[in-house]
């Protein structure tokens, strides 16, 4: 393949960002914001050739005897630490990163869109769309990188777009105080993917992708079974990188980040924490996947974390008043699915299926219709936003029939992240089930109680918002449709959702290359959707119409909902933590031990001191009798002590 095009994907972005973050001041918002959309409209042209080239053109750099080949566009040295020890800057293109080129830029080419019309009257509009451009860049040169060395470098580069992007709105010290939360919260779960690169690197000497993942087997030889507090060095270095994944995917106990970082405009919402940025712990699980499938206790390990987060996030959605935040536990959860889906995998056989290939592509393929589906129902929740002025359902109500176009595309979004057939979440989800019910039926009872919780809460968000009661305020201020620029995004989004479940995934997204047939498991699936269907009536019955059944359920266990209210106080508990503990008890001990303690004591040799050069000072008068005096001294001494040594 010709390399321009893979270099222009991530020229244009980067270019976009310093012409419009140079020369921004010097635009018009017109100017600024066809800039921005152009740009990105191009890159995701260009993503497009490069997918649709990689998948169909039957190229055979790309496909051999039905196999789907990891191919390395261009990979150029950057760093050389040894001779074996080299970092390279490169494009590497397979399934999985084609299918994100695609997802990255179809959502980030809709935000761009969406914005113009959303952010038409806020200020900073040309430094937004600047960051826009960066965070783009970012995570299309994540998800392209040869190395995983590369991929770290950009995942801190996301991490800074994301920064600038959650804290946009400066002068608002909520926004300022979630940027913060979010960077620092995953600055620590990126030094623990650091030190796990280091330890993997130093026993393979590579930082490569394809030679990690084309033999695991000989990744784990390549420790020659060491081992650190009971559990082999592999498994410390993978479960250390999956703890970069936890951070930058909001998994427990790292998720606090996600819910405050609502604060940023509500596009960013839809590219970062729904489509993008979030999935980037479930990519790097997949890139890694062959490695992963031979460390068991690592395996687990996802499964634990995912299975706990995926539940946590479900009930406290079922709590929450401001539909961003519903939404971003939403986002939370689901991402959890992923993970458990890929933590389920086996790396052998059973009764003819190969359950590895499986939870891997289940997972990538739910990544994919997740995009679309979250991105749909964010930039719906921005668009009843931009239409009441609020964030919170209590000043909603009603609103179908003043928003036809929101209120049917939110609807194709809450059935698809249920998973009622025929849309897209309904196809990603009964796959994903399927690969944890072969697992242990523990894994899949337990996920289909979590799917259960997900269509309730969102059903219980879609009634709040376009049915109950109708807010008197509409009387003064009449809602209405968001603006073509911000409606044909939902409309486009939504197709897509009716649509995604039909693309033959299996054949095109493998962890091996080897095409997989997606088939429904009819029980699973019949499962999964009737407790879908029964999470759904109950909803319709306590938030279709208003009545006093909501307060009825609150009043039943009223500690319970303020808890789940409160997320559990895990806020409150990091609050104790960092304020009462680590500064409060720990550092104030610091301080005291370096006050009264490391200081006193060179306090007191600094007196000694001074009180010893006081004391002969005398001796450096400039009287020349008193130095004869001093010298004759000394060398009577002198003489002492040798004739002394001689006796």
């Amino acid at each position: 393949m010709d390399i321009t095009l893979p270099i222009l994907i991530l020229a244009l972005p980067i270019a976009m960002f310093l012409i419009l973050g140079i020369g921004g001041v010097k635009m018009s918002r017109k100017v600024a914001g066809v800039l921005g959309i152009l740009g990105m409209g191009t890159t995701a042209t260009l993503a497009y050739i490069v997918a649709f080239t990689y998948f169909f053109s039957g190229n055979p750099d790309f496909i051999i005897d039905g196999v789907r080949l990891q191919y390395q566009v261009f990979d150029v040295t950057w760093l050389a630490f040894t001779q074996k020890l080299i970092v390279n800057i490169g494009f590497l293109l397979d399934p999985i990163s084609a299918m994100m080129l695609v997802v990255i830029t179809t959502i980030s080419f809709l935000v761009h869109l969406y914005s113009w019309g959303y952010m038409e009257h806020e200020p900073g509009f040309q430094r937004y769309y600047a960051f826009l451009s960066l965070f783009s860049f970012s995570m299309l040169g994540l998800v392209v990188a040869t190395n995983i060395f590369q991929m770290y470098i950009f995942w801190e580069l996301v991490g800074v777009s994301s920064y600038l992007l959650i804290g946009f709105f400066y002068k608002l010290p909520s926004a300022v105080s979630a940027s913060k939360k979010a960077f620092i919260v995953t600055r620590f779960a990126d030094l623990g993917f650091l030190i796990g690169i280091l330890i993997l690197s130093y026993y393979t000497d590579t930082f490569n992708f394809i030679n990690l993942t084309s033999n695991p087997e000989a990744v784990l030889t390549s420790t020659g079974g060491a081992t650190f507090m009971g559990a082999s060095v592999l498994t410390w270095a993978m479960v250390l990188i999956f703890t970069g994944g936890m951070g930058k995917s909001a998994m427990m106990p790292l998720h606090i980040w996600l819910p405050d970082a609502m604060e940023g405009p509500t596009p960013v919402s839809a590219l970062i924490h729904a489509a993008t940025m979030v999935v980037a712990g479930v990519y790097l699980v997949a890139r890694m996947f062959p490695v992963y499938c031979v460390v068991d206790a690592a395996m687990t390990f996802i499964c634990v974390v995912g299975a706990i987060t995926a539940f946590y996030a479900a009930v406290v959605a079922c709590a929450q008043i401001d539909i961003k935040r519903v939404l971003a536990f939403s986002t939370i959860s689901q991402i959890a699915f992923m993970m458990v889906s890929l933590g389920v995998a086996y790396d052998r056989p059973i009764e003819g299926v190969h359950y590895a290939g499986l939870g891997y592509m289940a997972g990538m393929f739910h990544l994919f219709t997740h995009a679309m589906f979250k991105a749909l129902l964010f930039l719906g929740a921005g668009a009843l936003i931009h239409a009441v002025h609020s964030n919170n359902y209590t000043a909603m109500g009603g609103l179908r029939k003043y928003m036809p176009i929101t209120h049917w595309t939110f609807l194709i979004g809450c059935l698809a992240i249920a998973g009622i057939w025929p849309f897209s979440g309904f196809f990603s989800k009964d796959e994903m089930l399927a690969a944890m019910f072969a697992r242990h039926w523990f894994w899949g009872a337990w996920m289909t109680m979590v799917a259960g919780l997900t269509a309730f809460y969102m059903f219980r968000l879609y009634y709040l918002i376009f049915w109950w009661e109708e807010n008197p305020h509409y009387k003064e201020h009449k809602p209405h449709d968001a603006p073509w620029q911000m409606s044909l995004p939902l409309i486009f989004l939504a197709l897509v959702s009716c649509v995604a479940g039909f693309i033959p995934f299996g054949e095109l997204v493998t962890w091996d290359g080897v095409p997989y047939h997606i088939h429904i498991e009819l029980p699973v699936a019949a499962t999964s959707l009737s407790v879908a269907v029964i999470a759904i009536l109950l909803a319709t019955k306590m938030y279709r119409v208003k009545n006093d059944l909501p307060t009825k359920v609150k009043n039943f266990w009223p500690t319970l909902w303020e808890a789940a209210h409160r997320r559990f106080y895990w806020d409150e508990i990091y609050q104790f933590v960092v304020h009462k503990i680590i500064f409060g008890i720990i550092c104030r001990s610091i301080a005291w031990f370096d006050r009264h303690v490391i200081d006193a004591t060179m306090d007191g040799m600094a007196k000694v001191t001074n009180v010893a050069s006081n004391s002969i000072k005398g001796m450096q008068s400039g009287n020349v009798q008193a130095y004869v005096i001093w010298f004759f001294l000394g060398a009577v001494a002198l003489a002492g002590i040798t004739w002394l040594c001689l006796v």
